[in-house]
């Protein structure tokens, strides 16, 4: 089950499976892709919320009902996981909407992986991130391998990846997991400050400087110049930006409406 409501420009998704510490159904995960989806598309939504009910944010993928072994054939595993795990992190990299995770616990596997696609991961002090993928013997799915680099460079990443240790909220701070740690009876509070002060932004400036800090990973730097001149081109047409200069100008506070 996926709670869901949107209050004040903030969609806020929770996760709410507690019993089994939130690990994903195929059924949730769709409904987290459309939910983000919608997200993207709902002007009156500017910020978004991940987190989840209970100790647990996500175990990773419910794995119950899936084809053993002997019911598998070739090309099988490489398309659930690209319809499937894949899917879902993407869905978070491209909403258009900043996305905030709020981790209230373990966030284990694929659960780690939409922990840490997000924009911004406030986590609780109790949190941990664990990559289990090698205590079972499997390679990392979920975009595990494309993001661990990229957040804290390749031989971190495979301390994290070839171990499987959990690694305290303290510490995924340190290590550059997450951007906060905040005490448990805070996590909420608090990423729902962050989300209302995102709400009240430049929503379609911050969807390109998303936009363009993730595709500049990946491109050179004549791509991300070239990209950088595109989106400013792009931004200069909104409400928003010509709010912006407007206020600039006249010294006061900017009013942006999301448009």
């Amino acid at each position: 089950m996926i709670l869901h409501t949107t209050d004040n420009g903030v969609c806020r998704l929770t996760l709410n499976r507690p019993e089994v510490l939130n690990a994903l159904t195929a059924d949730q995960r769709e409904r987290l892709i459309g939910r983000l989806a919608d997200a993207s598309a709902d002007p009156d939504v500017r910020a978004v919320v991940l987190t989840a009910t209970g100790k647990g944010f996500c175990a990773g993928a419910d794995l119950r009902g899936a084809p053993s072994a002997e019911e598998r054939v070739a090309g099988d595993v490489a398309r659930l996981i690209r319809h499937g795990a894949q899917r879902l992190i993407t869905a978070v990299l491209d909403c258009e909407k900043p996305v905030i995770a709020a981790v209230n616990g373990t966030a284990a596997g694929l659960g780690a992986h939409l922990a840490l696609a997000c924009d911004l991961v406030m986590a609780a002090e109790s949190a941990r991130f664990i990559e289990v993928f090698v205590r079972r013997g499997l390679v990392p799915d979920g975009a595990g391998a494309y993001l661990l680099p990229r957040l804290i460079g390749p031989q971190r990443a495979k301390e994290l990846l070839f171990f499987g240790d959990a690694v305290p909220a303290a510490e995924a701070e340190r290590l550059g997991l997450v951007n906060r740690v905040v005490p448990d009876g805070e996590l909420m509070t608090t990423a729902r400050k962050w989300a209302e002060r995102l709400a009240a932004g430049p929503t379609r400036a911050l969807a390109l400087t998303k936009q363009l800090v993730n595709a500049s990973l990946d491109s050179d730097r004549a791509a991300a110049l070239t990209a950088e001149a595109t989106a400013q081109e792009i931004n200069m047409t909104t409400a928003d930006a010509q709010e912006g200069v407007a206020s600039f100008v006249a010294r006061r506070t900017p009013a942006y409406r999301g448009r």
